[in-house]
């Protein structure tokens, strides 16, 4: 799991400076994990997408976003409590949701909307 910085979200997944419309720059789905060190349900939430992250190897990409370090990028998502999880399909919008998930939630929006098995 890469850890991103504005300049590295800007590059990898998309350009919100440039483009107010969301134009996802990625070659593979993703999944970015907006927490804090210091958050109990984002601690609950790392070692799931670490296991997933393996499971799906090669087909999904895991990011995480501390908005502590990263307020700027976290402002601009208009991250107000975390975990916050952004799902970013290949093609289409993508989509928040806030809290904690179990694995199997993960891997239901993982087929559900990065159309990924």
């Amino acid at each position: 799991m890469e850890h991103l910085t504005k300049e590295s979200f800007l590059e990898k997944i998309h350009d919100y400076v440039k483009n107010e419309e969301w134009k996802f720059r990625g070659e593979l789905p993703c999944i970015i994990d907006f927490y804090a060190d210091w958050c109990g349900p984002c601690k609950v939430v790392g070692p799931v997408l670490e296991e997933l992250a393996e499971e799906f190897k090669g087909k999904i990409n895991i990011y995480k976003v501390n908005t502590e370090d990263q307020q700027e990028l976290a402002g601009s998502f208009g991250i107000r409590s975390i975990p916050s999880i952004l799902f970013c399909p290949k093609n289409g919008q993508p989509q928040m949701s806030v809290g904690a998930l179990s694995k199997d939630a993960f891997k239901n929006v993982i087929k559900d909307v990065l159309k990924v098995d």
